[in-house]
């Protein structure tokens, strides 16, 4: 059966970027801006506040694991933040760890902190599918993935980047598959947890490259067609042949990239009679040619 999760995260392609140990105590802040890369941290004891562009901040306590797939601005914080305008302490005492705040003050919080980013250029795809934050408490097997994936970053042994693209991938899935998909906002995530529209994501999945109609869909969900286009909608976030689209680009651009077929069998396995159907509305949909993407990479 097909696992539209795995396949998503798969197909992204999560790369090692940044792993990092920090220990931080007295009053501290960390800002970051205009990232636009996967973040993800576990707190290993204590208590911080995460603030995530203009949310309100989410109280962090050990045992406590975000992950946020696209992020552009974020600050964590003691409890009380020190004054606006103060200057920021920050050490780094041995390779990948960092003390944050006085480093007099005793050591009162623990984070394993992390950035990764996508070998895929898939924004649209993850815009539409991801939640925007995942916040899951008490689940240690997502520390410990953490844990691995910064021994490996500084740990410089062979075959380090293999197995952190692997554990990064597992680590997405993991965390993923966590969440509570019923306050997950709307996308992939609570598309699958639905009992009617599951069906109908892993038959887009299954089959990617055929005869793929709304109607169909609703028949695989046991709904109306109206009723079934409304839901998946409202939980997936976008109308089902957007899905589907959405999703065949996603697919037709990994194999541009990956030349690993010629332009008339792309087109077939994502479900276009023709090169020529398939040139056009590729170029429609990215804004280039097939030719010009796979070149400009």
């Amino acid at each position: 059966m097909s696992d539209p999760l795995a396949e998503i995260v798969s197909l992204l392609k999560p790369v090692p970027s940044i792993a990092k140990l920090v220990v931080a105590g007295g009053t501290w802040l960390v800002e970051r801006r205009e990232l636009g890369s996967p973040f993800y941290c576990a707190i290993v004891e204590g208590h911080c506040l995460l603030t995530i562009g203009d949310r309100s901040p989410i109280r962090l306590a050990a045992g406590d694991f975000v992950l946020v797939p696209q992020i552009h601005a974020f600050t964590m914080s003691s409890l009380q933040p020190p004054p606006r305008g103060t200057l920021p302490q920050r050490l780094e005492t041995s390779p990948g760890v960092f003390r944050l705040g006085d480093p007099q003050a005793a050591a009162e919080v623990k984070a394993m902190v992390g950035h990764c980013a996508f070998e895929a250029n898939e924004e649209r795809l993850l815009s539409s599918l991801l939640p925007d934050i995942l916040h899951v408490q008490n689940e240690s097997r997502l520390a410990e993935l953490v844990r691995m994936i910064h021994a490996e970053t500084v740990g410089l042994l062979v075959a380090r980047d293999m197995i952190l693209t692997r554990l990064l991938e597992v680590l997405f899935i993991d965390a993923l598959r966590s969440a509570g998909s019923a306050t997950a906002s709307p996308g992939l995530l609570r598309g699958l947890a639905d009992s009617r529209l599951a069906p109908a994501l892993r038959r887009i999945h299954q089959n990617p490259g055929g005869e793929i109609s709304v109607e169909e869909l609703a028949e695989a969900a046991a709904m109306s067609r109206s009723a079934f286009f409304d839901r998946f909608r409202r939980e997936v976030g976008v109308p089902p042949m957007e899905y589907v689209t959405s999703w065949r680009m996603a697919l037709a651009k990994d194999m541009l990239l990956r030349q690993e077929a010629p332009l008339i069998e792309i087109a077939a396995r994502i479900g276009y009679a023709s090169a020529s159907a398939f040139n056009v509305a590729f170029t429609r949909y990215v804004g280039v040619t097939p030719g010009a993407f796979a070149r400009s990479y």
